[in-house]
């Protein structure tokens, strides 16, 4: 059984691979490669001059797997309570089952929806339904998570970034049992 098991891996769902990968949770990161972040080119990335939208994300990708994330391409269809956590099945046939599960899904809410999250309706542009969160990132099912732009947060590759990173370190500390922080220090030659 995983810990954490992220879908979407664009920047929300690959930072909060990251980090809960960094942290020594088992992590499953699950792609369907279908992403609006692909798309685009990024001159407006904190510590990046400039980035076309592939390179951005399979930079994040290889970041996560760096630190022991599964990386799956797929398609998720399903997310169900089953024992201590949950089951995840895919459009390929594969299941997996984890503690908790983060919903990085970018402009889509179909699958929170069909696995009984509650929504509500959108506030950026063309992003009709997000899951309804609280700050942490929690959703009305205790174990299901939402981060980025399904999440409610701006569009923004940057800010869907920092939003999962901000709700893998809430999972990590829940794991935890105590508030979790990552910082790591220059070490100097």
């Amino acid at each position: 059984m995983y810990e954490v098991a992220i879908i979407g891996a664009g920047p929300a769902g690959a930072s909060a691979a990251l980090f809960t990968a960094k942290a020594g949770k088992k992590t499953l990161l699950i792609d369907n490669d279908k992403g609006m972040t692909r798309r685009g080119w990024y001159e407006n990335y904190y510590g990046i001059a400039e980035v076309d939208g592939p390179t951005l994300v399979e930079t994040g990708h290889k970041q996560a797997q760096k630190f022991g994330a599964e990386l799956v391409s797929d398609q998720a269809v399903s997310v169900e309570q089953s024992g201590e956590g949950f089951k995840i099945t895919t459009e390929g046939g594969a299941s997996y089952e984890a503690k908790h599960v983060i919903l990085a899904t970018g402009a889509v809410a179909d699958l929170a929806s069909a696995s009984g999250v509650e929504t509500k309706d959108g506030t950026e542009p063309r992003i009709k339904t997000v899951v309804a969160v609280d700050a942490a990132g929690r959703t009305n099912v205790n174990g299901i998570w939402a981060a980025g732009t399904v999440a409610g947060v701006s569009v923004h590759a940057i800010i869907t970034a920092g939003d999962g990173a901000k709700v893998a370190i809430n999972v990590i500390s829940e794991l935890n049992g105590e508030r979790y922080v990552d910082h790591d220090v220059l070490k100097k030659g």
